[in-house]
């Protein structure tokens, strides 16, 4: 560790270079963690929070509650407890006089069931009436506020908001909370039908009766559209960019090794172990790594306060660990390259030149 000290304050241009490519990938590293968490977040919002297990559709759905429509036979067999609800969703446009026209989608439920009940409101009340609706938060960032009057896709009838409520998103997209009658005008679909979808708290609940199909959450949650893909992209990215400082690391501290081998021999010819410079080649590493980290840590803790509440961010202590333990064995791994050229120094060289 002391002569790892040593030679990094003598060399601090070459080695401050090494921490500055550090800081930039650790920093990378942060930046697309916490954005592919918070994209995952917003996919699953509204799921996590109704604290779903399972999830019954109509089979021929394509695991897509938008798109599956249960009707008065398919609900005949329910059997039905306070742990399952009844939701029917629907895309809509929400407009409103002077404010941003927002892409959303509409959540029908029943006031004496989970789902309502366990809604969080952040400002205002849950609805009571047929021509009121609670909003995600997301809503009240884009300039929307109590008792606006919304429009649902172009329909002549207004809805009211009385509330904001939070982790209120699915698919990325805020949900605009109503009735279950409400959700039937909006869907336009078949007379008989009753719901989208029942949400269960119990892993064990199955409805398979007739065109019902019982899905896992986890499941359900993966054929979200573009969920998976999403996810997998950004892991990729980050595995990349673990590989990149890998080869940064070894690159570096080779290139340095071979410049220090006389330097090396000399030390030997002394008598100086090669295990003691094998240590002081790791432990240079694991500094200039701590280091490298630390300040691309520093660096996300302030962009996570910039930025706007817009950006799907979140960084959390997962990510931090990860991306610093990540980073410490990449170091350890790139420092091992060099070590076959230190054991190899030859001490005799020293003393012949």
């Amino acid at each position: 560790m002391f002569l790892a000290i040593k030679e990094i304050k003598r060399e601090k241009m070459r080695y401050g270079l090494i921490i500055l490519m550090i800081f930039l990938i650790s920093y990378l590293i942060f930046v697309l963690s916490s954005l592919a968490v918070g994209l995952a977040s917003e996919n699953t919002q509204a799921i996590v929070s109704w604290q779903a297990k399972q999830v019954v559709l109509n089979k021929n759905a394509n695991v897509s509650i938008s798109q599956s429509v249960l009707n008065k036979a398919d609900l005949k067999n329910a059997k039905m407890t306070n742990d399952e609800a009844l939701l029917g969703q629907t895309p809509v446009v929400v407009k409103s006089k002077g404010r941003t026209q927002v892409s959303a989608q509409f959540i029908g439920i029943k006031k004496n069931q989970f789902i309502y009940q366990g809604l969080e409101i952040i400002i205002g009340r849950k609805a009571n009436k047929s021509d009121e609706v609670v909003v995600d938060q997301a809503f009240k960032d884009k300039g929307y506020h109590l008792n606006d009057k919304l429009e649902l896709n172009g329909s002549k009838k207004k809805y009211r908001i009385v509330g904001f409520a939070r982790n209120a998103k699915i698919n990325i997209a805020p949900i605009v909370y109503g009735t279950l009658p409400m959700w039937k005008t909006l869907r336009q679909g078949i007379p008989t039908m009753q719901a989208s979808a029942i949400i269960s708290r119990r892993s064990n609940y199955y409805n398979d009766h007739g065109n019902n199909k019982t899905y896992p959450i986890k499941q359900f949650i993966t054929k979200l559209p573009g969920y998976t893909a999403q996810n997998m992209t950004f892991q990729l990215m980050i595995g990349f960019l673990f590989i990149i400082s890998l080869i940064i690391i070894a690159v570096f501290l080779y290139i340095l090794t071979m410049q220090k081998m006389h330097n090396f021999a000399v030390m030997r010819a002394q008598g100086i172990p090669s295990g003691t410079l094998v240590r002081a080649t790791i432990s240079q590493s694991i500094i200039l790594v701590i280091t490298g980290v630390f300040l691309g840590f520093l660096a996300m803790l302030l962009t996570a306060k910039l930025l706007p509440a817009a950006v799907p961010m979140s960084f959390t202590p997962t990510i931090m660990l990860s991306g610093i333990i990540g980073m410490l064995l990449m170091g350890v791994i790139g420092s091992l390259i060099p070590v076959r050229s230190i054991l190899k120094v030859d001490p005799a060289k020293a003393i012949g030149e």
